[in-house]
């Protein structure tokens, strides 16, 4: 791990340059770097292979979905897609990870050493599907360049290739990184942090799924691709659903029996007090938590970007920050009961009377997620500020109180970009979105186990059918609920195909109730409570089903302020990158 972080130190964002790798790499003769003594050793290979790492996702509150239907937070980053404000910018259109790949690629056919070098190749493929794989997320089709081109290149202004072709070629690189990785077991402890063939897997079954979804629930209606007529849906199949689902399973199986990873479950640990899911995401050295326990017993996070207080902090102030990305009262209804039925369904759900009765008998990854602890706060008082405040908090990803705290920019947890988590989720989504069934046992070895950690029953057929609970929808909640604020649902809402439903309700906060229904917000006549300041919330109260029926809530972002709409669905291409290239028509909408 120490080798990736100076590695990463010494190249900053991207390797496509090599001004600053004599730093650290071998030159024959010292003075002189060109190609023509560049890429001639194994050691070149992998030090401009690490330089690919700049481009996994890290720390960054843009990656912690705010704005969403599950954020309580209308302004910053996400706003523009969570309100339907986007406009065309010269956001994220960026092929020099691409470029690269493409450079080390380009010389694999010239090596002749003994060494091998098949780790580092597979780390180019496993890098290029990764930049395809946004820029298809955020575009939908794009040009395809799989050689190193001069700047007069004719391939520089063609059109763009469809999705469709994207996502082959993404699958294609994920297969030959696959076939060359090295498994989790083989990579020494001081390379920790490089992609293995497992992580390649999972990302594969995460763009197999994203890709079936998408074309299952949103179809063709994005597919203008920003090309002439027809040439938008270039290789669409629609047996392709099936193909890539069934796959997604073959992959996500191979990991959870042969990968050799486990959750962070410390629950078991008195000392953890059952705050699991709460440590794991601030897991640091032995003195973050109460237990006693580093990265190394952390063999949850698949592929994630690698952090050290000594050579790569966050830089960011992200426990001061964390502490202020409210969630929404629909996140907070989305918890199920110990009985691990819905709040709206459940017996043990015990209302909204109180300032802690609707966190009594729910599930524990809540509790962690909203307040580093098992109980919510005695009192609180409902005032909207800067940030909004719906009257929740939330504590993923912050730290304080164990041994020697970490000030702000400093912290450096490892980002999880995939967890076996995740994995389980893929597992079950995929099976379910294949045969429109799954079994009790699949979701034993899948979804429960999460639910496990989070203290409440099993999700069953049984329980599903006696409750008229949507299977489907009980796998998507727990993927909201244990993805929480992971950059994860945006696209999920996306590939869903209700990202218009979704985004278009209003943010709400905390039930105040009425003269009608008592809470610690209101009195008896209806007027505020000492503990609710009405005046400061500008849109008022709305007045929507909750899990104890339809009561009046706070309004944090109102549904008058948002207007998400088809195009929104992908991002617009900049004028800048048109002007360019005449062959980059719009994306559809724009």
């Amino acid at each position: 791990m120490k080798k990736i972080l100076n590695y990463l130190f010494a190249f900053g964002a991207l390797a496509t340059t090599v001004s600053c790798q004599k730093n650290f790499v071998d030159l024959d003769p010292p003075a002189q770097y060109t190609d023509a003594v560049y890429f001639k050793k194994a050691g070149d290979f992998k030090a401009y292979a690490t330089g690919f790492y700049g481009q996994l996702q890290g720390w960054s509150f843009g990656n912690m979905d705010n704005s969403s239907d599950i954020s309580a937070n209308s302004n910053g980053n996400g706003s523009d897609l969570g309100h339907g404000t986007i406009i065309p910018s010269n956001n994220n259109w960026n092929y020099s990870g691409i470029r690269s790949c493409n450079i080390l690629l380009s010389k694999v056919g010239e090596y002749d050493g003994a060494e091998s070098i098949d780790q580092y190749v597979g780390e180019a493929y496993f890098f290029r599907a990764y930049s395809y794989f946004n820029l298809l997320k955020t575009f939908g089709g794009v040009p395809i360049i799989t050689d190193v081109l001069d700047i007069d290149a004719p391939e520089l202004f063609g059109k763009r290739n469809s999705r469709y072709e994207v996502i082959e070629l993404i699958l294609s690189d994920l297969d030959q990184a696959i076939n060359r990785l090295p498994t989790e077991q083989n990579i020494p402890a001081s390379e920790k942090g490089r992609v293995s063939n497992w992580a390649a897997k999972a990302f594969k079954a995460q763009v197999s799924l994203y890709a079936a979804t998408w074309q299952k629930y949103v179809g063709q209606a994005t597919d203008g691709d920003g090309v002439s007529v027809g040439a938008g849906t270039a290789g669409y199949d629609p047996s392709n659903i099936n193909r890539y689902l069934a796959d997604a399973i073959v992959q996500v199986k191979d990991v959870m029996d042969n990968g050799g990873y486990e959750l962070w479950n410390k629950n078991a640990d008195p000392s953890m007090a059952n705050l699991s899911s709460w440590y794991l995401f601030n897991l640091e050295d032995g003195e973050s938590n109460p237990g006693g326990y580093d990265k190394s017993t952390n063999n949850e996070f698949i592929l994630y970007s690698v952090y050290d207080f000594t050579h790569r902090q966050s830089r960011l102030n992200i426990s001061w920050t964390s502490w202020q990305l409210y969630p929404s009262r629909k996140f907070v209804d989305m918890a199920v009961c110990t009985d691990g039925l819905p709040a709206d369904k459940s017996p043990l759900f015990q209302g909204y009377h109180t300032f802690t009765s609707e966190f009594q008998n729910r599930d524990r990854r809540l509790l962690n997620y909203l307040y580093a602890a098992t109980q919510a706060p005695a009192t609180i008082t409902l005032s909207f500020g800067g940030l909004g405040f719906g009257g929740y908090g939330n504590s993923k990803f912050a730290v304080f109180g164990h041994g020697s705290r970490r000030p702000d920019l400093t912290e450096s947890a490892n980002w999880p970009i995939i967890r076996l988590a995740e994995v389980y989720l893929i597992y079950a989504e995929a099976l379910y979105e294949l045969n429109e069934t799954i079994t009790d046992e699949q979701l034993d070895e899948s979804v429960n186990l999460l639910r496990a950690r989070g203290a409440v029953a099993p999700l069953t057929n049984a329980l599903a059918t006696a409750h008229g609970l949507d299977m489907r929808e009980e796998i998507r909640r727990e993927r909201a609920m244990e993805l929480y604020r992971e950059g994860k649902r945006f696209d999920d809402l996306k590939r869903w195909g209700i990202l218009e439903e979704s985004l278009n309700a209003s943010r709400l906060g905390r039930v105040v109730g009425d003269g009608s229904y008592a809470t610690p917000f209101k009195n008896p006549d209806g007027s505020p409570t000492e503990a609710y300041q009405p005046n400061t919330y500008v849109w008022g109260e709305e007045t929507v089903q909750t899990a104890d029926g339809i009561l009046n809530c706070v309004i944090i972002s109102s549904n008058l302020n948002h207007s998400v709409m088809q195009r929104h669905y992908l991002y617009p291409i900049s004028i800048q990158q048109i002007q360019l290239n005449g062959n980059l028509l719009q994306n559809p909408g724009y």
